[in-house]
């Protein structure tokens, strides 16, 4: 059986300050990288675009597990049946 698909989002941008939580300060300038089907493959992306933006602090890239957003169950219980 292949592994279940765990779908990564690599975003990035440009933050408003480098205090308190992430926040872009243009969204519609975000760089949406891609999506990835396991965390290693993610953090490829991650890791690459992080390097080509070293010399601008506020530009940041994260990894979004966005598994965990589409099936917020999956991990808890499946005792809910309808």
């Amino acid at each position: 059986m292949p592994d279940k698909q765990l779908l990564h989002l690599v975003i990035g941008g440009e933050l408003k300050s480098l205090d308190g939580p992430p926040e872009f300060s243009d969204l519609t300038k975000v760089d949406l990288v891609g999506a990835y089907p396991t965390y290693q493959d993610a953090a490829k992306a991650w890791r690459a675009r992080a390097q080509q933006t070293v010399d601008n602090a506020l530009m940041r890239y994260f990894i979004i597990h966005a598994h965990k957003l589409l099936d917020p169950d999956s991990d808890e219980h499946h005792d809910h049946h309808h």
